[in-house]
Order: C-alpha cells, then sequence, then structure tokens
C-alpha cells in the first residue's frame, strides 16, 4: 500500500514539473544511462564505501527524508548565474536582497534561452564587502564564464548579451561566442565612476565546481551542513593539488562555492557539480580497464587555460565549451566525500544514484533527467 501511494505521488509531483515528451523534446534519461555509476569490477571492491578516516559529522538531530525516490523531480532549467556576494546566507528570497543584481534579475525580463536558475553565492566580490552599491561578478553556468563589473542598471545587458548568447544545459558542446566587452548602458548624470564601466567576460579558471546549499534562512540543515561538506572535501582534495579557496584564480582545480536555496532541503545536503569535458582527463581510465588496456593516468588539474580547455585571453578561448556536466546530488554526509571526490568530480560517476542523484545533464550526450 505505502508503496502504491509512492508511486501515486510520483507521477503527481512529474505532472507537475512537466514531462518532456509532452513539448515535443526527447524524454528524461534513465537513471542508469545519464551517469556511470562505479563498478567494484572496475573501480575497486571499497569503491561503495563510505570513508573510514572521516573524522566531521553532522550533528546529532540532523534529520532529512531518506524514504522519497529522487531522481526525475528536478525541474529542468537551461542557465544557473551565481551572482558573487561574499554572504553565506541571505534574506528568504534573495530577489527581495534590496538593491542587489539578484533584485534587479527577479525584476527583469528572463532570457531568451530558456529558465534560469538563480543563486545568490559567496563568491567574494571585487570590492570584498557585502555592498551592494558596488559592481560585482557573476558566474555563469553552463557557460563557466565569469562576468565582471555587474550592477542591477546592466542586468538588462547581462541578460541580452550574455546570457541569451551562452550555452544551455541542453546545447551541444561547441566553441563560446560571448564578447569579451560591452559598453556601458546609457544612464543619468553624475553618476559614479564604477558603474559607468560595461561588462567585461572570461573563463572561470576552475575544471570543476561544487555548489553547496548554505542558506541558513531557508533551513538550519543547509547552515549546519555547508561549512562540513566543504571542510572534509578541502582534506581529500588538498592532497590532489586540486583544491582552490576562493580567491585561487590558478587554472584547473576544484572551486567549492556556497550558494542559496536551490530546493529540496529536506534532503540536506543538496550538492551540484558542474565539470568541463573529462575535467582531469581519467574519465576514460575506467572504460580503459574494463577493456584490458592502457594504465590509469595521473590527475592533473585542467581547467580554462590548461590542458588546452580554453582561457582568459588568446586562441586557447575558440575551444573553451563550459561544463560538460552537472551532478545533482542529495543525501550527502560528510563520510560520502571522499568517494564524491574520487569518482563523482575527478571522473563524473555516481556512487549511489538510487538514494543520491537527483538529476542534472550531460551535453556531450545531449542526456539530462528532465
Amino acid at each position: 500500500m505505502a508503496i502504491g501511494l509512492k508511486s501515486l505521488l510520483g507521477g503527481a509531483k512529474k505532472l507537475a514539473i512537466g514531462d518532456a515528451a509532452s513539448t515535443g523534446a526527447a524524454g528524461p534519461a534513465d537513471i542508469s544511462e545519464l551517469f556511470p555509476k562505479v563498478d567494484p569490477a572496475v573501480d575497486g571492491e571499497d569503491c561503495d564505501r563510505d570513508c573510514d578516516s572521516c573524522v566531521v559529522k553532522y550533528p546529532k538531530g540532523f534529520k532529512i527524508d531518506e524514504g522519497d525516490v529522487l531522481y526525475g523531480f528536478v525541474k529542468g532549467w537551461s542557465t544557473h548565474v551565481l551572482v558573487a556576494t561574499g554572504k553565506t546566507d541571505w534574506v528568504r528570497d534573495v530577489t527581495d536582497e534590496k538593491g542587489s543584481v539578484m533584485q534587479a534579475i527577479g525584476n527583469a525580463k528572463g532570457p531568451a534561452n530558456g529558465r534560469m536558475m538563480l543563486s545568490a553565492s559567496n563568491i567574494p566580490t571585487p570590492h570584498h564587502t557585502s555592498d551592494y552599491s558596488e559592481p560585482t561578478t557573476v558566474l555563469l553556468l553552463p557557460a563557466f564564464i565569469i562576468v565582471e563589473n555587474v550592477t542591477p542598471a546592466t542586468v538588462p545587458t547581462l541578460i541580452t548579451e550574455v546570457i541569451d548568447r551562452a550555452p544551455t544545459n541542453t546545447t551541444p558542446l561547441a566553441p563560446l561566442s560571448i564578447p569579451r566587452t560591452l559598453p556601458a548602458p546609457s544612464l543619468p548624470e553624475p553618476m559614479p565612476a564604477a558603474l559607468a564601466r560595461g561588462l567585461a567576460t572570461r573563463a572561470c579558471p576552475h575544471a570543476a565546481l561544487v555548489l553547496l546549499c548554505s542558506q541558513r534562512t531557508r533551513d538550519a540543515r543547509c547552515g549546519q551542513s555547508a561549512p562540513l561538506l566543504r571542510r572534509e572535501l578541502e582534506r581529500h582534495l588538498r592532497p590532489l593539488g586540486l583544491f582552490r579557496d576562493l580567491d585561487d584564480e590558478r587554472p584547473g582545480g576544484v572551486g567549492i562555492y556556497f550558494i542559496s536555496h536551490v530546493g529540496g532541503h529536506k534532503y540536506s545536503a543538496n550538492v551540484m557539480v558542474y565539470r568541463r569535458p573529462d575535467a582531469f582527463g581519467v574519465d576514460a581510465v575506467g572504460r580503459r580497464a574494463k577493456g584490458g588496456g592502457g594504465e590509469a593516468e595521473a590527475v592533473e588539474p585542467r581547467g580554462a587555460g590548461a590542458g588546452g580547455d580554453g582561457g582568459a585571453g588568446g586562441e586557447e578561448d575558440d575551444a573553451d565549451v563550459g561544463a560538460a556536466q552537472c551532478i545533482w546530488l542529495a543525501r550527502v554526509r560528510p563520510e560520502d566525500c571522499e568517494g564524491l571526490v574520487k569518482f563523482t568530480i575527478l571522473q563524473g560517476k555516481v556512487i549511489k544514484p538510487e538514494t543520491q542523484l537527483r538529476g542534472g545533464f550531460d551535453r556531450s550526450r545531449g542526456l539530462m533527467s528532465w
């Protein structure tokens, strides 16, 4: 009876979210098709075990929903915009942050290329304060593009000249064609010189990004889980030379950012992993091992300006295609972080898809969960 009720509720959820087939688009990928699952025959017998050395734990009262089916209930999005605020918590709806770029985006006409997911983030602002009267930066995904000098007044230009021209989660991988600079909008005089500057774009230097919801005003568990997961992820990334601090602009590596509400707090912690194509040069290791040929390659940092993935200047930009994948997991605990680094971040694999995978996309294969 309980299973039948869950099935009925699941069908109702899918109807509420929307069926891709009803719009003429290809149907969602099966959970076993979207991302590879770790395989003990390839990845070792302990590939699906929790970290034995983990010393970080959630508080005793940390309770989440363990019963719901997660996969297939994420509402599809086309682009993801992260606004740098230098903060880790915000008002309940970030579009109500007065005078902010988030508020301006919430009041503006949406992009022409599909649904936009908007997140405030703890990415440092250029002025290293949380003063919304100063220009800030925006990180656009899946393009892996940083947009500088963004103000509420330049939001319409940001949408029409950058976001509308950027790749979406459903477009095939192809070199980016986003302008390097855009003129400032016409504003009444007099105005501060900082607000008169046009937009500038450059490639995000990282090979992968990990996004953790930290918005405690929406759910206390997010405020608790985000810093603990970041600490444990750092512990596993540092020995590989892949951890990047918030101000670390070295090419390659993994950036870890706190973001605002993404939904599904009762499944905390939610973790979104964006990866460039073969982000660390080891995606094919499992396939070679299965076929009995070749040896595992050493992990080396890749990203914009490294390994031919494009850079902030010069001809290498032509090779930059942005993110190939976004892997959205939930119910992630500190003891999952070793496997999250070793398999999900480094190789694009999922360890516990049946209980942790909410959805995502793979642009290289034209697959998505919605």
